[in-house]
């Protein structure tokens, strides 16, 4: 399973690369405002990032970007989506879930333009995906657990009827709006394709008491052990 990176601010990006090995990473309009930074600085600033490091192309290192969450027709989606694909050919665009984006995605795909079909919140909704054969769908976890809904049976029959189509692999399942590691579980055992989370998210996941404990009996042992 791959691990995408939910963030706009480009050292954070930075970091989780060259530590954990991300192999992507997603960006909403609240990531980047929350970088601070304007929209377009931000997304120069991932164009120039991936060519310092070598990992030009989507197939390489996918970085999704979402258009204007205030455009609803299909054209203006479209307009948009091909300004922003034009600045890195890393970039995957996000295009919500509505008519409109189905429309929008479609198109772009024929074209050559890869998409992320995002704010997907049902197994209905990730069929269209495949069928439109975009790169990426994003069902969201987070959101739907918040309300009380158990997301693993959710993951688990997208990733069904991805596999009884021909669907699976191609479209790739990213679980989107992941906040903890047992949520990040669920997606693995489901057999999603990508997980995105934030940085936070992925470090707590990372550590477990047990492995404290052990470091100090271990560093214990080893400062009363004579070392000639």
């Amino acid at each position: 399973m791959k691990y995408f990176l939910d963030s706009a601010k480009i050292d954070e990006i930075k970091y989780a690369y060259n530590t954990f090995g991300i192999d992507g990473v997603t960006t909403n309009p609240k990531h980047v405002m929350l970088s601070g930074k304007p929209f377009l600085t931000v997304v120069r600033e991932l164009a120039d990032w991936v060519k310092e490091e070598g990992v030009e192309g989507w197939e390489k290192f996918p970085i999704s970007v979402e258009i204007n969450p205030h455009l609803e027709k299909a054209e203006e989606m479209i307009a948009a989506a091909r300004e922003i694909a034009a600045v890195s050919p890393n970039f995957v665009i996000k295009i919500p879930c509505t008519i409109g984006g189905i429309e929008a995605a479609r198109t772009l795909e024929k074209e050559g333009i890869r998409t992320n079909l995002t704010l997907v919140f049902s197994d209905a909704q990730a069929i269209i995906a495949a069928k439109n054969k975009s790169l990426f769908v994003s069902p969201f976890i987070g959101w739907k657990e918040d309300n009380g809904e158990d997301c693993r049976d959710y993951i688990a029959n997208v990733v069904k009827i991805y596999k009884n189509y021909g669907w699976y692999g191609k479209t790739e399942i990213i679980c989107a709006a992941v906040r903890t590691a047992k949520q990040i579980v669920d997606c693995a055992v489901a057999g999603a394709d990508i997980v995105t989370a934030g940085l936070a998210v992925y470090e707590t996941s990372f550590k477990h008491p047990y492995t404290n404990q052990g470091i100090g009996i271990f560093c214990d042992a080893w400062d009363n052990t004579r070392h000639e």
